[in-house]
């Protein structure tokens, strides 16, 4: 799964490295050294006329739900059954985004009372693209909820002896066409692999990260 991320590069390099013409993030966005489901997170999405980057709900909750919670049970969304489930076929065809990271966290489990938290990047440091659904979901007092989640698949190498899923890391020629209304299912279907672990690193950091209430630079040193 993907229980938690990072973001911290600035805001300006983010609308250069994902192309954006349309941004409504701008004032709510400071860098996040611990980024937890249920939070608002940084997406982009194609709009008429160019990508638009702004804000979600991590947590996705489908437009025919009765009650939001249910965003808390769909923080991820499983690469191989993605076709199959109600609360994401139609996000699949219609309701394809971008989550921006720059690390993600995930714990291996030694024993039964230990987990340990690492941090896993691109060897270069540079941003990344993790593959999501998003949706809108009206409140009886006519609130709108826009709500998204994280697509993951089976680990690469690099993550197998720590966790056997990742999230789906799209390859930057795979961004344009993942977010494109008009790509088709089965090439949409081919993007959602495990990515080359010859360009991604991880290590050890704090377990403070257990805690979402963590949230400084010291997260993400190496332990």
């Amino acid at each position: 799964m993907c229980g938690r991320f990072t973001i911290i590069a600035p805001y300006e390099y983010i609308i250069y490295r994902f192309q954006v013409k349309h941004d409504s993030g701008r004032a709510m966005y400071k860098a996040n050294y611990n980024v937890a489901p249920g939070q608002k997170i940084l997406t982009v999405i194609r709009g008429t006329d160019g990508n638009r980057m702004g804000f979600l709900r991590w947590g996705l909750i489908p437009s025919w739900a009765k009650d939001e919670k249910i965003g808390y049970k769909l923080i991820n969304a499983r690469a191989e059954t993605i076709t199959q489930k109600p609360s994401f076929q139609e996000s699949f065809q219609k309701r394809r985004c971008i989550i921006v990271a720059d690390s993600f966290y995930e714990w291996e489990h030694r024993d039964p009372k230990e987990k340990q938290p690492f941090r896993i990047t691109m060897k270069s440091g540079e941003l990344f693209a993790m593959a999501g659904l998003w949706e809108s979901w009206k409140k009886d007092d006519g609130q709108i909820i826009y709500s998204c989640t994280i697509i993951t698949t089976k680990a690469n190498t690099l993550m197998s002896p720590i966790h056997d899923r990742m999230p789906v890391i799209l390859k930057k020629e795979d961004e344009a066409k993942w977010l494109d209304p008009s790509s088709n299912s089965k090439e949409l279907a081919n993007m959602l692999q495990p990515y080359d672990s010859e360009h991604m690193q991880a290590y050890e950091v704090s377990q403070d990260v257990n805690s979402f209430k963590n949230n400084a630079p010291y997260l993400i040193e190496k332990q």
